[in-house]
This record gives C-alpha cells, sequence and structure tokens, in this order.
C-alpha cells in the first residue's frame, strides 16, 4: 500500500474527516487532502504524530517501504512486536521482547543464545544446530555488532 492509501484507510477507521485529522496533527486540511492524494507526503514531525494517533509505525504509515528486523534478535518486526520508548512511540529496532520500558531485557549475547536455544530448537531444529545458527547470525545485527 502507498502512504497516501494508508493514511486514507486509518484515518477512515477512526471515522475522521480531513479537517479532523488536520487539526489533530497541526496541519491544513488541504496538507491532509495533498498527502490521501499522493500529491506530497507528511514530514518527519507529521509522521510522527500520525504514528502516535494511529498507534501504528511510521514504516506502516509509509507503506511498509522496508522489512524492520530486530537488531537484538533477528525477528521480523511488524506493528504489534515492535518496542517501544518509555514514551509510547515505537521504536523501529527491536522487537518488544528484546527492548522493553527503554532498556534491553538480554544482557549479553549468550544470555539470548541460550533464551533462543530452549525456544528454537525442535526435532528438525536440535539445539547444537540452533546454537550454531544464532551464534553466526546474531553478530550481523546493529545491537551486537557495536
Amino acid at each position: 500500500m502507498e502512504t497516501k492509501d494508508v493514511i486514507a484507510e486509518l484515518r477512515g477507521r477512526q471515522g475522521l474527516s480531513q479537517s479532523q485529522l488536520a487539526e489533530k496533527v497541526f496541519v491544513t486540511r488541504q496538507a491532509v487532502s495533498r498527502w490521501e492524494n499522493g500529491e506530497t507526503t507528511p514530514d518527519i514531525a507529521a509522521l510522527k504524530l500520525l504514528s502516535q494517533l494511529f498507534d501504528v509505525s511510521i514504516n506502516t504509515l509509509l507503506g511498509s517501504p522496508r522489512q524492520l528486523v530486530c537488531q537484538c534478535c533477528g525477528m521480523p518486526l511488524d506493528d504489534a512486536s515492535i518496542s517501544r520508548e518509555p514514551d509510547g512511540s515505537f521504536n523501529e529496532d527491536y522487537c518488544k521482547w528484546c527492548y522493553t520500558d527503554g532498556s534491553f531485557v538480554y544482557s549479553s549475547m549468550e544470555e539470548l543464545l541460550d533464551f533462543l536455544v530452549d525456544h528454537m530448537s525442535n526435532q528438525e531444529f536440535p539445539p547444537e544446530k540452533a546454537r550454531e545458527y544464532f551464534s553466526q547470525q546474531l553478530p550481523r545485527l546493529g545491537h551486537w555488532a557495536k
């Protein structure tokens, strides 16, 4: 979906007119109309306000142009699994299981590896294979590459 369609759909779901949405994000009705016609896209300040208002990530507002992946555990992210900052805003770098209330859940890669092996291994993906796989993948993620 394109940004124009996402905004129009979310506005419609909330039963807001273009004027009402404009008032909530401090722009003109014409600006909302231009967004929904695809003539322009919201600036970053408006995207942040729209994200808060509609409770969706900026990535979703932009039509999901990139596949988000948790930079701690590697899990694909969507709006239901993206972490949040203490102020309620989305943190599109981490899942809610790795980063909660402004802090990281796992203090070391080894701690995360133990968790992943315990929860991701099965008959087809035995613990030793899971540990080998995650040991190779985790260091490639932003959180652990630092």
